[in-house]
């Protein structure tokens, strides 16, 4: 019996780290009430390939991130939410032997649609929770039709900070967004999105089917 549940998310970019707390998240939300040991896999320290397929990365992250769980992350952008788990699932069937569970992580458009809900939270992350004027946030339900929330939130970000132009120059935008991500304590606002439906449809799947609850 497993005493902790080890998952590694294998992402688009080191931005993408911050979807470790909403990936907990969702574990623990569905069941999983054993230990939760989590990793970003980040390539950008190792030897690759020259132009790495997504196999190679895939195969390269349970090398180094050895896990009970793979999560692979890939932003929709501007294609359909289909087919970048159709371009997953085909790199996941080049592989032999793959034992891992994976769980397909596609947020429409961009990661930071998923950070998009909480004012007070993005006041907090810019480090100035009682930054009065109200932030233009996106309506929750029209989340998926924002064309760039990652420009948005780093937007909001800066707004929040209530920093001057001469300051702000030493703004770290990066390190808002992985404090706004860890500072968030409940994404159920995000179930009114189709893409985290599907998301947490999948990892409660994953986790009745190997009996982690």
């Amino acid at each position: 019996m497993m005493n902790q549940l080890r998952y590694t998310l294998l992402s688009d970019g080191s931005s993408d780290a911050s979807l470790l707390p909403i990936l907990t998240w969702l574990l623990r939300s569905n069941g999983v009430a054993m230990p939760i040991q989590s990793e970003w896999a980040d390539l950008g320290r190792l030897r690759l390939p020259e132009k790495p397929s997504l196999s190679d990365k895939i195969h390269i992250s349970l090398d180094y991130y050895p896990c009970d769980l793979l999560f692979v992350h890939r932003d929709a952008e501007t294609e359909a939410r289909s087919k970048r788990i159709e371009e997953i699932e085909i790199a996941l069937s080049a592989l032999d032997g793959l034992k891992q569970p994976v769980v397909c992580v596609v947020p429409v458009r961009m990661m930071e649609t998923w950070l998009l809900f909480d004012e007070a939270a993005i006041k907090w992350a810019a480090g100035n929770s009682r930054f009065r004027a109200k932030l233009e946030l996106p309506t929750l339900r029209r989340l998926e039709e924002v064309a760039n929330p990652k420009e948005i939130l780093h937007t909001l970000l800066r707004e929040a900070s209530g920093l001057s132009k001469r300051r702000l120059r030493h703004f770290s935008v990066q390190t808002s967004v992985r404090r706004l991500a860890e500072y968030l304590a409940d994404f159920s606002p995000l179930r009114q999105l189709s893409a985290f439906r599907s998301l947490e449809m999948d990892v409660r799947s994953m986790v009745v089917e190997k009996q982690w609850n």
